[in-house]
C-alpha cells in the first residue's frame, strides 16, 4: 500500500511486468534445491547465475552460456563460478555425495585451467607471482592485450 498526499491508501499500480517503484523489497519465495538436482554446465551456470535450474528465477537481464566469449579466462570464471555455487549448496547439504564428487571434479578441473591459463598469460593472483624466483606480475602484454592466435596485439 501507498499513498498519493500520505493520507489515502492505495494498493501499489501494475507495472505491467515490472517492479513498481512503491514495491517492497522483498521476495516472498524462497526457493531451495533438494539433492539430486538437475545442474547446468558451467558457463550456463555463469550466465544464468545459478548453478541449478531450480533456483534460476525470472530475472530480467540475462546472457546466454553460448554468448559468453570461449576464452581462458571465461572458462576459468565459469569453473570458480561453479565451485562456489557448489560450495554453498554443500554448506547445507553436506551429506549429498554427488554435489560433493561434482565439487572435486571441478576444483581438479579449475586447478588445470588456472595452470594452463598461468602457462600461456602469467599469473592470475601476487601470490601467484611470487612461485618463481623473481617476482613476476606487471609484465605486457596482459591477457585482454592477446589476439585471437594468442600473439600480443
Amino acid at each position: 500500500m501507498y499513498s498519493d498526499n500520505g493520507t489515502t491508501p492505495r494498493p501499489c499500480p501494475d507495472a505491467n511486468g515490472l517492479m513498481p517503484s512503491c514495491a517492497p523489497l522483498a521476495v516472498p519465495y524462497v526457493p531451495f534445491q533438494q539433492e539430486g538436482s538437475q545442474k547446468y554446465d558451467q558457463a550456463e551456470a555463469l550466465a544464468n547465475g545459478t548453478l541449478f535450474p531450480g533456483l534460476n528465477l525470472p530475472f530480467h537481464v540475462k546472457v546466454k552460456g553460448g554468448d559468453l566469449p570461449r576464452t581462458a579466462s571465461a572458462e576459468l570464471q565459469a569453473l570458480q563460478f561453479v565451485l562456489v555455487e557448489l560450495g554453498l549448496y554443500l554448506d547445507t547439504h553436506q551429506d549429498d555425495q554427488e554435489a560433493f564428487q561434482l565439487f572435486q571434479k571441478y576444483a581438479a578441473l579449475a586447478e588445470e585451467g588456472k595452470r594452463r591459463y598461468e602457462a600461456m598469460y602469467g599469473p592470475l593472483t601476487q601470490k601467484a607471482a611470487a612461485k618463481d624466483a623473481t617476482y613476476q606480475w606487471l609484465n605486457d602484454p596482459w591477457p585482454w592485450e592477446y589476439d585471437q592466435k594468442g600473439a600480443g596485439k
